[in-house]
């Protein structure tokens, strides 16, 4: 069995304020990309999850490991993740990971969505990728219409930037907006893609508050965002916590000549739609 674990784009992140569990209340727009990891998944021994070339912790073996937990009982399984999605790149790539792993037990096991909350924030909205308007700690998530069709040039970094260390800068900086403030958010957001345009339409809403944090903790970044809006892109930001840099096109032989334009500055650039699909 062949499973997609799409990336998905903060179209839009307003941050909150630090609450006393430790995390940040957050609105923002999710949107998958075409952009996406494939998990092999196969009968073995013994559980097993490989990732070639990604040390550490590995989120999909920690949701494979939840699951065995809760009482799944399917034979042992062998996944093996084939990584697209740049690690710790502000993509959602493990989490995109781990929520195809809880796909396995759909309809078998009760609670995924709890246990999806468990395992990070960004797990939740990826069980069902989809755009979606999504609030709390990421917890909850709001189904929202197909955007319109959209182009992404994105520049990875050279090392990735962990979604901790972006959020405890945003303290020390003192970022974060009121509840009150982050609700109003969320009408005009709900508003804005209630009729499943182009998020172009409206640009305006289209800001990350993490941003300062990323380039405070990585000043380059500057230059990859500066260059995809002379590369002309409509929107040039941070995607999620960073450290990558995206620009958004209307059209789709616009990105690709953005893309010739600066591999030769940023050869870890690359191209993707919104809409990634499970399949």
């Amino acid at each position: 069995m062949i499973v997609r674990a799409p990336a998905k784009l903060n179209l839009c992140l307003y941050l909150g304020l630090r609450r006393d569990d430790g995390l940040h209340e957050l609105v923002s727009i999710f949107s998958p990309l075409t952009l996406a990891d494939r998990l092999r998944v196969e009968p073995a021994e013994a559980d097993e999850v490989v990732c070639a070339g990604v040390d550490g912790p590995n989120l999909a073996a920690a949701a494979l490991a939840a699951l065995r937990e809760r009482g799944w009982s399917r034979p042992p399984v062998r996944i093996e993740i084939e990584k697209r999605i740049p690690v710790a790149a502000g993509l959602g790539g493990g989490s995109a990971d781990a929520a195809a792993v809880l796909r396995l037990a759909r309809d078998e096991i009760d609670g995924l969505e709890g246990l999806a909350a468990e395992l990070g924030a960004d797990v939740p909205s990826q069980l069902d990728p989809r755009a979606a308007l999504v609030r709390g700690a990421g917890e909850r998530v709001e189904p929202l219409p197909a955007p319109a069709a959209l182009a992404v040039v994105a520049i990875a970094a050279r090392e990735g930037l962990a979604t901790a260390a972006a959020y405890a800068e945003a303290d020390q900086l003192g970022l974060g907006r009121g509840a009150g403030e982050l609700e109003e958010l969320a009408g005009r957001l709900r508003s804005a893609a209630a009729g499943g345009g182009s998020p172009l339409g409206y640009a305006e809403l289209l800001v990350n508050d993490l941003e300062p944090a990323a380039l405070s903790l990585r000043p380059e970044i500057a230059d990859a965002l500066a260059a995809l809006r002379e590369a002309g892109a409509e929107v040039a930001m941070v995607a999620g916590s960073g450290p990558t840099a995206v620009g958004l096109y209307a059209d789709g032989r616009a990105a690709e000549a953005a893309v010739d334009a600066l591999r030769e500055r940023f050869p870890a650039i690359f191209a993707a739609d919104l809409g990634g699909a499970i399949g």
